[in-house]
């Protein structure tokens, strides 16, 4: 019986330690608690943006101990139908005006600017011996696949397509076209040699020692290459995605940028 009433004596000891535990953690304000863990930013990207945006939030996060950048990166057009249909993002970096202005319109952005702009240039394994003038050489029996991105999904595919129609080239090319679903991935086509050129943007050309430019394709057959940045509207996270916002377009992140081939929009 004794044995017993030790038993219940330990029992109701811990329970009360418990129940303390619970009323101190439950009256602490809610500051502290929030304080407790760090607040998830989710930002999605266009995949040419990998590297310099990996290297602002080192920098960002360091400033600011409380808040976890989280990236999604992917083709513009991907992510664009992902926050579309609903998907988790605080903040929008696309690699084209239309996947902006289509969430714009739709009114799922709500403060947004053009922050950079890119080059679109053709590669080739670093160890080719091709020469290439002009585009229209890809047609060429030398040029067996071609890698572009996805049009539909992919900005650089895009201005791929545009630029090889107005060379009157898109329509014979089509039995070389391999398509990738972002920028990155034409890169590792014509690294691994799975492609004899390919269509990235010279930040991403400049990332790779795998490759060299061959040519820089001329800005008046496509559409101008702009990257616009937004904050999500549906964000749960609207001040600390404004702050982020802010940071991208100070000169910190305009310095690394740059280092890594972007321009500045103006």
């Amino acid at each position: 019986m004794e044995m017993f009433k030790k038993l219940a004596g330990v029992v109701m000891a811990v329970l009360l330690a418990v129940a303390l535990s619970v009323v101190a953690f439950s009256a602490m304000p809610e500051k502290q608690v929030q304080a407790a863990g760090k607040t998830e930013i989710i930002v999605s990207a266009a995949a040419s943006l990998q590297d310099s945006l990996d290297k602002i939030a080192v920098l960002y996060e360091k400033q600011h101990p409380d808040i976890d950048l989280v990236f999604n990166y992917g083709a513009s057009g991907t992510l664009q139908k992902q926050i579309e249909q609903g998907a988790p993002a605080d903040l929008f970096f696309s690699a084209g005006d239309k996947q902006m202005k289509a969430l714009v319109d739709g009114g799922l952005i709500s403060d947004n600017k053009e922050l950079l702009k890119n080059q679109l240039v053709l590669v080739v394994p670093s160890n080719s011996a091709a020469s290439i003038t002009a585009i229209t050489q890809l047609a060429d029996n030398s040029f067996k696949k071609v890698a572009v991105g996805q049009p539909e999904s992919v900005p650089a595919g895009q201005y791929a397509q545009q630029s090889l129609t107005a060379k009157k080239v898109w329509d014979k090319l089509q039995s070389k076209l391999v398509f990738a679903k972002d920028v990155r991935q034409v890169l590792s086509y014509v690294e691994t040699g799975n492609a004899d050129a390919g269509f990235v943007y010279k930040t991403d050309a400049l990332t790779s020692s795998k490759v060299k430019i061959a040519l820089a394709v001329g800005a008046h057959v496509h559409k101008a290459i702009n990257y616009p940045v937004g904050i999500v509207k549906d964000s749960k996270h609207t001040a600390e995605a404004k702050a982020f916002y802010r940071y991208v377009q100070t000169k910190a992140a305009s310095d690394i940028f740059t280092g890594y081939g972007f321009k500045l929009a103006e």
